[in-house]
């Protein structure tokens, strides 16, 4: 076995005795507030008491269209590489971007006719 190994698997335990110490010293140093009752209320926006029962459910619609956003927001992360570098790739980094671009288009065309964006 190596040196480097040796010291590297050390220094990696060593780092993780060090941080579960810290955990358990912190439980020991920080404040105990445990029974402080203005800091284990309910506070959100700004409203301290909230009112009505706060397990609703929520529609599959909004986890839809939050996965739909994240899916053409990383279509923007592909593209402006492609637009910085489009003389260097030339026609057929053109021809791919097409693809990929119509790709795109027709998972959009597709979640149209399926009437996933469409609210009730």
């Amino acid at each position: 076995m190596s040196t480097e190994l040796i010291l590297a698997s050390v220094i990696f335990v060593a780092i993780g005795f060090i941080l579960v110490g810290v955990f358990v010293l912190t439980k020991f140093i920080g404040p105990r507030n445990q029974y402080a009752q203005m800091k284990n209320t309910v506070y959100e926006s700004g409203v301290s008491n909230p009112v009505g029962n706060t397990n609703i459910r929520f529609s599959i619609k909004f986890y839809l269209v939050a996965i739909l956003f994240v899916l053409f927001d990383v279509e923007i992360i592909f593209m402006f590489p492609w637009a910085v570098n489009i003389k260097e790739l030339g026609y057929l980094g053109l021809f791919e971007m097409f693809m990929f671009m119509g790709l795109l288009f027709a998972g959009l065309i597709y979640i149209y006719k399926k009437k996933a964006l469409s609210w009730d």
